[in-house]
């Protein structure tokens, strides 16, 4: 949100740049207005002022002036690369004739982590030397005006503001060595003598294996032992600035292993790799070709990356976003109950009120178990992602379901709920006769605990209308008001069970148990088998030809439960039924550990899961077709997405809307998040979401995309298309 806001402001400043270009007498009136503005100017997030490094300027000589800022606790500016959100700072000077002013010389930054996102800035009190060139003929006594106007990006963990100063400093002239400015001049002195700078340092870089990797010999890294190391590149996009940088210490230098980023071309480093490598024995400029690795630059020992990065305070929150958050997922937990993925769920809870309908306090104690089931699974997976987050991971709801390891487990799990409810084996007491005991699960409360947990599993690839703004914001509140929101998410999935539980008048309309019952859980068996096919199918389409080991899992899974239930037919007999079946399940459990060891599918699957001829999202593709005029269909999807593949088999595979994207001279875009992707994830939090599905449509000409609705109609697409056309 904070990239968005800031973006915003940009644009909207530099339409009216544009709008008003300067006159001559605008020049002028500039001039005379700063005349009166030395010294420090203010705003309530920032003090800024220009300030000399010594007391005066010989002439033919380069003085130094620094824009000096004292950011108000909480606010921060940025560094040349702002990292993942936020602008640099930015002077334009107004200077005498024949005077001249270089570029900042910019401190080394500090890491800023919100979130999933790294920046890269500035806290308290900041100097951004800079050196002014005095011309020869300039005469002792003179004084020379030097005014710039400063645009400050000014952000807190909420917000970004746009501040711009006008800032001016009376430079005197005179013969001889100047001393140092008994104010600033000290600390301005040692921040141009130790800013970051050349130092005959070798450097390479090769993107390969999906890593990028900088080797770095001579010049001070020579015979050093540096115990830690982090780059900062001067161009933002070319590596992921949250991810962790690993590093190698050798005789001669060092390497760093970086994740790339999203600008960074499949043909490599052009131009050469430059920025900042930053060590506990100096920071120096580094730029490094492409080419192979430097030798002496690894063989030593690891390194780590630096202090840990500086994250600011977690974004405070008013009580009433919370409460709308709350109130939005408790809605968005009620109307998942009526999503496809949890239909499954909804017939097992359903078979089991029938069976404690005349039975109120059994009743009530199942429905407590489910909810508590509900919520505790609720809360282990909001923890997950919360702590995962917190520690620079970028994922979202679902982010379980992005692992192959997972989805076989779950795969598996849900065969096995399939082969339980077909009778092959039980848990609890014996299988009795229909109507006369509990279906075959768990029995009494670990039961409905067990069908709560198993509903939030199988609810996960599911978003429902109100649950993307919810989860979207909790990710952005204080961990206990997230844990909350997503609390309140579990009691709307589970409020309608617990409410019939408790309701006397409503359990005694549901039929009494019966032979009836038997047939019904025999029945419910295939929806669950429906879900282990389903999770197979999610799973091929994971990994690289790897469903082969799955299906084997799943046989020996089989085989061991059909002993386990044979056993459990012939007490006392069946000990070598029991020992085969801990056998296969052994078995079983190699080949799930090897399925989840399998190979990446290809990257190409996201085009191929489109019904429309489709090409990958990427923002480079989202500017390039803005740029021919063309209008941009994104939709942010996942194999596992149940709610994904309705609406794509609802709505975006349709002789209508095809014929509308043919129209309009759209282009269709698909991000494919089945497998964890951190851009997608990152462009998710650009626009308040957690999880897909998500559908963007870019018009020609508009800063912003319209955000479509989750569950899409043809007529919703269709309409969308036609009015980015006009």
């Amino acid at each position: 949100m904070r990239l968005l806001a800031a973006l915003l402001v940009w644009l909207t400043f530099a339409v009216s740049a544009a709008a008003s270009a300067p006159s001559a007498l605008d020049q002028a009136l500039k001039a005379g207005a700063a005349s009166s503005s030395t010294g420090p100017q203010r705003t309530e997030r920032i003090e800024a002022e220009l300030v000399p490094m010594s007391a005066w300027a010989a002439p033919g000589s380069t003085a130094v002036v620094a824009v000096r800022q004292q950011i108000q606790p909480g606010w921060h500016t940025y560094w040349r690369n702002p990292g993942d959100s936020g602008g640099p700072t930015t002077l334009d000077w107004t200077l005498p004739n024949g005077v001249s002013a270089g570029e900042i010389v910019w401190p080394l930054p500090h890491r800023q982590r919100l979130q999933s996102l790294m920046n890269y800035g500035y806290e308290g009190e900041v100097f951004l030397p800079v050196p002014i060139e005095v011309p020869a003929d300039a005469r002792p006594g003179q004084t020379l005006r030097l005014t710039t106007e400063a645009l400050f990006m000014v952000c807190s963990d909420q917000m970004c503001v746009p501040d711009e100063l006008t800032l001016s400093l009376d430079l005197r002239v005179q013969d001889g060595a100047a001393p140092l400015d008994p104010r600033h001049g000290q600390k301005i002195q040692t921040l141009v003598q130790t800013a970051p700078r050349p130092a005959g340092i070798d450097a390479r870089a090769v993107f390969a294996d999906g890593r990028l990797t900088l080797t770095t010999t001579g010049g001070p890294l020579a015979g050093a032992a540096p115990k830690w190391a982090y780059f900062f590149p001067f161009e933002g996009g070319i590596i992921d600035h949250a991810a962790v940088q690993t590093g190698q210490r050798g005789p001669q230098g060092l390497t760093v292993s970086m994740a790339p980023g999203r600008s960074l071309s499949a043909n490599g480093l052009n131009p050469p790799l430059a920025g900042v490598l930053s060590t506990d024995l100096g920071a120096w400029e580094i730029s490094a070709d492409q080419g192979p690795a430097l030798p002496g630059a690894t063989g030593e020992g690891p390194l780590g990356d630096g202090e840990p990065a500086q994250a600011p305070s977690t974004a405070t929150t008013t009580p009433l976003a919370f409460i709308q958050a709350a109130l939005f997922a408790l809605l968005g937990g009620l109307i998942l109950n009526l999503m496809p993925c949890v239909f499954p769920i909804l017939a097992m809870k359903a078979a089991a009120l029938s069976r404690s309908a005349h039975h109120p306090a059994e009743a009530r104690r199942d429905g407590l178990a489910f909810l508590a089931g509900v919520l505790a699974t609720f809360l282990v997976l909001a923890g997950a992602l919360l702590a995962l987050r917190a520690g620079g991971q970028a994922l979202g709801w679902g982010f379980q379901l992005q692992s192959p390891g997972v989805v076989a487990a779950l795969a598996l799990l849900m065969l096995a709920v399939a082969l339980n409810l077909s009778g092959v084996f039980h848990i609890g007491g014996g299988l009795q006769g229909a109507g006369s005991g509990p279906l075959s699960r768990l029995p009494g409360a670990a039961g409905a605990f067990f069908t709560g947990v198993l509903a939030v599993v199988v609810a996960a690839p599911c978003t429902a209308p109100f649950m993307a703004f919810a989860l979207g914001a909790a990710l952005l509140m204080p961990w206990p008001m997230a844990l909350a929101v997503f609390l309140m998410l579990g009691l709307g999935l589970a409020l309608p069970y617990v409410l019939i539980s408790l309701s006397p008048r409503l359990l005694a309309r549901l039929p009494r148990p019966g032979p009836w019952m038997e047939t019904l859980r025999n029945l419910l068996a295939f929806p669950m088998y429906g879900a282990a096919l389903w999770l197979a199918w999610v799973y091929g389409r994971q990994t690289a030809d790897a469903l082969a080991v799955l299906f084997g899992a799943g046989l020996m899974l089989a085989l061991a439960l059909w002993l386990f239930g044979r056993s459990q037919a012939t007490p006392g007999k069946g000990r070598v039924a029991a020992v085969a079946a801990a056998l296969s399940l052994i078995a079983a459990f190699g080949l799930v550990v090897l399925a989840a060891r399998a190979a990446p599918a290809s990257s190409d699957r996201a085009a191929a899961s489109a019904h429309l001829a489709s090409q990958p999202w990427s923002e480079q593709a989202v500017q390039a077709a803005l740029a021919e005029g063309r209008p941009v269909l994104v939709n942010f999807t996942a194999d596992w997405c149940v709610t994904c593949k309705i609406n794509e088999g609802a709505a975006l595979s349709s002789p209508r809307t095809a014929e509308a994207i043919q129209m309009t001279n759209a282009v269709y875009l698909v991000g494919d998040w089945t497998r964890r992707d951190d851009a997608i994830t990152a462009e998710l939090q650009r626009h308040g979401r957690s999880g897909v599905p998500l559908y963007l449509l870019y018009t020609p000409g508009q800063s912003e995309p319209r955000i479509l609705p989750q569950l899409l109609t043809e007529g919703t697409v269709v309409g969308a298309l036609k009015d980015a056309a006009r």
